[in-house]
């Protein structure tokens, strides 16, 4: 099974990348602008559309692990493909700065095989994600 890994340090306290990352407010504005819901407790469920442009893909969450301002980890599925993946989101505080650890594994599951289903698709899609768009949302300048 491939895992992709993606690391990024931020200039903020854990707790700002705890809310970040948990908080749906905030999650509207860095990563998918329409989750109707989130919460950072095991069991939660949501689902939503996204718009890949030639496809729809209904992204469905599930909570499997949380540590409060450590640790969040949900199973990553789509609704009318065949598969499971899971994402985990770890948090780390070294010397005032934040370490925010995204593994993503379980991508080799999904069926059919579509373009957005690579893992030069997903890693450009995490890397856009934590690198770009948390960490300008971070900074304040998203």
């Amino acid at each position: 099974m491939t895992a992709i890994t993606i690391s990024e340090v931020y200039p903020v306290k854990p707790e700002a990348v705890w809310n970040a990352i948990t908080q749906v407010k905030q999650m509207r504005q860095w990563f998918f602008e329409n989750i109707p819901a989130f919460e950072p407790e095991v069991g939660f469920t949501t689902q939503f559309e996204v718009d890949a442009g030639e496809r729809q893909f209904i992204h469905k969450w599930k909570i499997v692990e949380v540590i409060p301002g450590q640790l969040i980890k949900y199973e990553w599925s789509y609704e009318h493909y065949q598969g499971m993946g899971y994402v985990t989101f770890n948090i780390e505080q070294e010397a005032g700065q934040t370490t925010l650890t995204l593994i993503s594994e379980g991508l080799d599951s999904f069926k059919p095989k579509v373009p957005e289903f690579t893992t030069e698709s997903c890693q450009a899609g995490w890397n856009y994600f934590i690198k770009e768009r948390l960490q300008a949302y971070l900074s304040g300048s998203l």
